[in-house]
């Protein structure tokens, strides 16, 4: 089982890719059904956090979630 999960509430992303600009390796921007630009998560379960922290931090909507799956603690 990996260490993290990295969540996006697609929903609630309002497509800016700050999550994109700041960590690339983990985060796509994707248009969704209606053409709007949207983030996703590359791999949600990750062993090393690298730069998705960074991402969730940045995002001006709060739209990402990570989550200490060993010790089941919501970090952001």
């Amino acid at each position: 089982m990996a260490k993290y999960k990295v969540e996006l509430d697609v929903e609630q992303c309002t497509g800016c890719a700050a999550c994109n600009a700041s960590c690339p390796d983990s985060f796509d921007m994707i248009e969704d059904d209606k053409g709007t630009p949207k983030a996703k998560v590359k791999t949600p379960d990750i062993d090393d956090l690298g730069c998705c922290m960074d991402a969730a931090q940045v995002c001006p909507v709060n739209c990402i979630h990570i989550t200490d799956t060993v010790e089941n603690k919501k970090l952001i």
